[in-house]
Formats: structure tokens, C-alpha cells, sequence
């Protein structure tokens, strides 16, 4: 649970850190009064999506990645604050909370030489070239995705001349659903190449239109798929009429993805005898083996209709595996986070490094779940391996988002030691330490972010 004096105490040693840290050098360590430097062992990098202000738009003000130095205690040191060159959004009706309704608006390539953010606001994606200290430095201009919102990133490394890898970016929606909301948006995916410098170019021919609105994407391990979650499979009010929850496309040798979708699941579809909501699938992970694990917030409601706060259910956790002709079959299907609505919104997950545990954060509920996972079976561990301060299962509508913290995006270290919390109604990351399938809190940080509208979050 927060320890709001433990909160304060470590605002002042945080700020008094970043104070003795001012030398000649500013190579973002921690100066120790005694005239040496501490060396991080990493880093975590979130994402204020804008200034924290809504507009009455969908933008808001200059959007910035906030970096801050891990040490081997997992506390942090703020290094600084580095513009994307674009502006943050807002497509989530203007409460604060998960704006983007997605998972990886930022993500760093596997050797952590690069960091690539989403600009909501001005349609972008922005590269950074991660520098020995941490700190960040731009690496070329930021690249308009073709499409309005974009929300997620996926990178694989494919490595050419002059060419390092590949990128792709969800857009939230294209113009001609912009006005019709959540329930009807239909977006896109666009693909660029990370040329050896860091920075990005255009895959020409690589937009694809999505039958729903996307929450994240993310390549296969083994580079030949491109896996994308939707957030409004099965909306009566959707155009496409899909229900697919996730849906794969097959990626070519030169960058681009198959016309059409290979593959496509759900775990439950709309009408269900069981009076289930639909899944509302937005953070998830793909293990060796191609196994695709896909957290599920259960909002739209069972015929299809919008969200409504009371209407809520638990949510769920589903996995598949995709096959040589990319279709995908079940394995573990609607395995709940929580009992008795107290554990609804289930939306992010984080993999330990040897992919025998995962987490999945809850928004509403500002808790973390922990499960086991073996071969694409998965068991609910701990309801409450982290708990931050939620609305414990009340249907108290639009008063909740005033009485949680709203734990969002998550990330683990590389070392697999420390999970780093992003909450997204108190502009504050939670830091816990990772014991087997147990989380012991460390502390948190605060100060740095905006409290509302914040989005993404990576650790090294």
C-alpha cells in the first residue's frame, strides 16, 4: 500500500539527488557528496504524453520522455527531461487515465541503443539514440505515421545495409471515424525502417487498415508475424462489424505485412451465453514457442454496447499460439485476474526474463496480479502481489477516477530484478522488487510526471 510519508521523505532525497548531481560533466549520475559518481546500472524511461492538460482537443501540449537513472537497489535518480518534438493526446474522453487506451506507446530496441515514442497530438513517432549516461538525444525528426492517434510500437531487428531493423505504429483511428468515438474507430499500422543511425524512414507500401481500433502490437519472437489487440472487438456500433480480439499479419522480406490478416481469435464472442463482456484486449506479451498472452479489461458489455461504469467484470487473461499459416489456437482462455469485480481493467503485463512469470496491472483497482506460465498454460498466482490505493471493487462511476491511482503501464528491468509501475492518476512510478512470483515494494517516485494523461513507460 502507499506510504505517503515514505512518499515525501523520498521526494526530498530524489530532489536533493538531483541538486549534488549538477557538475561540469552532467553525465546524469548521482554525485555523492564526496566527489564521486555513482554509475546506474539502468534506467526507466516514461512518457508524459503532453503537458497533463486537456484542451477540449485530442492534443495537448509538448510531449517529453522523463529519464530517470536505476540503481542497483532499483531507486531512482531523475537524469532529465527530453522533447519528442511533438505533442501528446488524448482519445479516452478526458478523465486522465490511460489517454491512448494502449500498451507500448514507448519501447527500446533489445541491445537499448534506441528508444521510439508515439506524439498522439501531432501524429508521430520520434527516435531516440540512448547515450552511455542514459540520457536520450534525437536521432533524426519525427515521422508522421499517415493516420490520426498513433498509440503503439512494435520493433524487430533486421539488419541490411544501412539498415538496423524495422518499426511499426498503430494509429488509434483514420479521419473519417475520428468523430464517431471509441466504439467505432478503425485504425491503421504503418512500418518504417531503423536506419544505423538511429533515426527513421518510411516503408514504402507498408499501411494497413485495421477492421477495429488497435491497443498494441508487437512482433513474434521469431520476426515473421506482426500481432495487433483491439480494444473494440465486437461494438455494435462498429462499421467492420469485427469481433476479432487480435489478428496477425505475415511480414515480408522487405518491411512490408500481408494485404490481409492471417490469422484472427477471440476468446469470447458477442451474444455469449455466459453474460460475459467482451474482451477488451490491450497489453500482451508473445513467449517462445509464438505464444500469444493477451490481457483483457472485459468493458463493452456482453451485447456489444458501450462501456458503462457498473457494468464492469473482471478481466481476464487469454493465450494462443500461432501456427506456420498464422492462425492461432487456443490454449488458456478467459483465465481471471481477480473474484467478485475487484479485479476489473485488467490492461498491461510484463514478462520475467526466463518467461516462467507474469504480471498484469489493473487500472481501476490499482493492483498487480501475478501468474505462473508453462507452455501457453497459465494459473493466477496472487490477486494482490502490489497494491497501490484503487477503488476496491466499487461501483462508484465517475468518482473513482478521483479516488485511485490508476496503475497503467508496466515494465520489468533486463535483469529481471525490479518492476516499475507507472500510475496514471498520481504521476508517480511505483518501484517493486521481483521475488519469484512476489513483488516487495520498494518505494515510489513522484514529482517528475504530469498527474493525469501519462502514458508508456520502459525499463533497462
Amino acid at each position: 500500500m502507499k506510504n505517503l510519508k515514505f512518499k515525501f521523505v523520498s521526494l526530498l532525497l530524489i530532489s536533493f539527488a538531483v541538486f549534488t548531481s549538477c557538475s561540469d560533466d552532467d553525465n546524469g549520475n548521482t554525485d555523492d557528496g564526496g566527489g564521486q559518481t555513482a554509475n546506474f546500472v539502468g534506467a526507466v524511461y516514461a512518457m508524459t504524453n503532453g503537458n497533463g492538460q486537456v484542451d477540449g482537443t485530442n492534443i495537448q501540449g509538448p510531449n517529453s520522455i522523463v529519464a530517470y537513472g536505476r540503481n542497483g537497489d532499483g531507486t531512482l535518480n531523475l537524469i532529465g527531461s527530453f522533447l519528442t518534438q511533438g505533442n501528446g493526446g488524448d482519445y479516452d474522453g478526458g478523465e486522465g487515465l490511460d489517454p491512448l487506451i494502449s500498451a507500448n506507446a514507448v519501447i527500446k530496441t533489445d541491445d537499448n541503443e534506441q528508444l521510439f515514442a508515439v506524439n498522439a497530438g501531432s501524429n508521430t513517432v520520434t527516435s531516440f539514440n540512448i547515450q552511455d549516461d542514459f540520457s536520450l538525444v534525437l536521432a533524426g525528426t519525427p515521422q508522421p505515421t499517415g493516420a490520426i492517434g498513433p498509440n503503439s510500437i512494435a520493433y524487430k531487428s533486421a539488419p541490411g545495409d544501412g539498415v538496423k531493423g524495422i518499426i511499426y505504429v498503430s494509429d488509434i483511428t483514420r479521419s473519417e471515424f475520428l468523430t464517431l468515438g471509441e466504439p467505432q474507430h478503425q485504425g491503421t499500422v504503418t512500418g518504417f525502417w531503423v536506419l544505423t543511425d538511429g533515426s527513421l524512414s518510411p516503408i514504402a507500401g507498408s499501411r494497413r487498415n485495421l477492421a477495429n481500433r488497435p491497443s498494441a502490437i508487437q512482433f513474434s519472437p521469431d520476426g515473421n508475424w506482426l500481432v495487433v489487440t483491439s480494444i473494440n472487438a465486437g461494438a455494435v456500433a462498429l462499421g467492420s462489424g469485427s469481433e476479432d480480439e487480435l489478428v496477425v499479419y505475415n511480414v515480408s522480406t522487405d518491411g512490408t505485412l500481408s494485404a490481409s490478416q492471417w490469422g484472427a481469435a477471440t476468446s469470447t464472442l458477442r451474444g455469449n451465453t455466459e453474460g460475459r463482456n467482451l474482451p477488451s484486449a490491450i497489453g500482451f506479451d508473445i513467449a517462445p514457442g509464438n505464444i500469444v498472452v493477451v490481457t483483457e479489461a472485459r468493458e463493452f458489455q456482453p451485447d456489444g454496447t458501450p462501456p458503462a461504469f457498473p457494468a464492469l467484470q473482471d478481466g481476464s487473461v487469454s493465450t494462443w499460439q500461432i501456427q506456420a499459416d498464422g492462425s492461432l489456437t487456443p490454449m488458456s482462455l478467459d483465465v481471471r485476474t481477480g473474484e467478485g469485480n475487484t479485479g476489473r481493467t485488467a490492461c498491461w503485463i510484463g514478462f520475467t526474463p526466463d518467461y516462467s512469470t507474469f504480471f498484469v496491472s489493473n487500472a481501476i483497482d490499482a493492483g498487480i496480479a501475478s501468474f505462473n506460465f508453462g507452455g501457453g498454460n497459465i494459473n493466477l498466482v496472487d490477486q494482490f502481489a502490489g497494491q497501490g490505493t484503487g477503488t476496491n471493487g466499487a461501483d462508484n462511476g465517475p468518482d473513482a477516477f478521483a479516488s485511485t491511482d490508476g496503475f497503467i503501464d508496466l515494465w520489468i528491468s533486463d535483469d529481471g530484478a525490479y518492476l516499475y509501475q507507472l500510475y496514471g492518476l498520481d504521476g508517480t512510478i511505483g518501484i517493486y522488487r521481483i521475488n519469484g512470483q512476489n513483488l516487495e515494494f520498494v518505494g515510489e517516485v513522484s514529482g517528475d510526471l504530469p498527474t493525469t494523461n501519462t502514458q508508456g513507460i520502459v525499463a533497462i
